[in-house]
């Protein structure tokens, strides 16, 4: 009797390291549910992926900005008989400029994408995980969740200290359950997140030792998740960063945040 293949959701799956999960987890087998608000992408990355791995991929186009998008998205694949063995929390972006530079609608609509979304959906289908007795929950968190907030991206160290934290307490309550729970914290990653806060040139003169590849950031994650990591950090530049920051007074380490992030944080609104 065969088992049947994994089933995972991965959300923000267009590009970048929700497409290289796709990639990634494709090639291990897994069939695939794709969520995004790109639907041309998603249905290039799906014939791609069928074509090449022999799986099954279910395209949902949602924007996570709606508040009735995570039922919306659970309520489908209900409807098709799919159950979840993996969710990546992938969906995310970044807000330039200083807090009152920007309308609250359009902080509401952050706060949806990175806090609220992924936390519904985490809340949904563990439930069917718990009762199936196996499951992976992979939370794209950030290094800068581990740091000093900086200024501009004012919201985006905060919620992804959240999803650290989420991420600790959902994996202790649902290890003996068979379900891991990892927040995955990269660094510096080539993707177009640096394009869409228009940071892209400062980025560029950052060192390349400071980069990971969207693939190798994927790779460590789940390893990391299937290990039963809480919490991984891929890259060793990363990783000595971390704990650097944690060793410093903290009078210290927010006057190097301050120093630094004017190389690659965009304040103005």
């Amino acid at each position: 009797m065969t088992m049947p293949r994994p089933l995972s959701l991965i959300t923000g799956a267009s590009s970048g390291i929700g497409a290289a999960f796709a990639r990634q987890l494709a090639a291990l087998g897994h069939d695939l549910a794709l969520t995004a608000r790109r639907t041309d992408r998603l249905e290039s990355l799906a014939s791609e992926l069928r074509g090449q791995h022999g799986i099954q991929v279910t395209v949902l186009t949602g924007d996570l900005a709606d508040p009735a998008t995570p039922q919306t998205l659970c309520d489908a694949l209900e409807q098709r008989g799919l159950q979840m063995d993996w969710l990546i929390n992938n969906a995310g972006y970044g807000v330039p400029g200083t807090f009152e530079a920007n309308d609250w609608t359009t902080h509401a609509d952050f706060l949806r994408v990175l806090l609220t979304a992924p936390t519904e959906l985490a809340w949904r289908l563990l439930p069917g995980m718990r009762q199936r007795g196996r499951g992976r929950i992979i939370n794209v968190a950030s290094l800068a969740g581990h740091v000093p907030g900086p200024a501009g991206h004012t919201l985006y160290a905060a919620s992804k200290a959240y999803m650290i934290k989420f991420s600790q307490s959902l994996a202790l309550e649902n290890r003996a359950a068979g379900v891991h729970v990892c927040a995955l914290c990269p660094g510096f990653t080539w993707s177009e997140f640096h394009d869409v806060t228009r940071t892209r040139d400062k980025m560029n003169k950052l060192p390349a030792f400071m980069w990971l590849s969207a693939e190798e950031v994927v790779r460590q994650g789940i390893a990391a998740v299937e290990r039963g990591d809480a919490v991984y950090i891929p890259g060793r530049v990363n990783r000595t960063i971390k704990t650097i920051v944690q060793l410093m007074p903290d009078r210290l380490a927010l006057w190097l945040s301050a120093r630094e992030s004017k190389r690659y944080r965009n304040t103005q609104g």
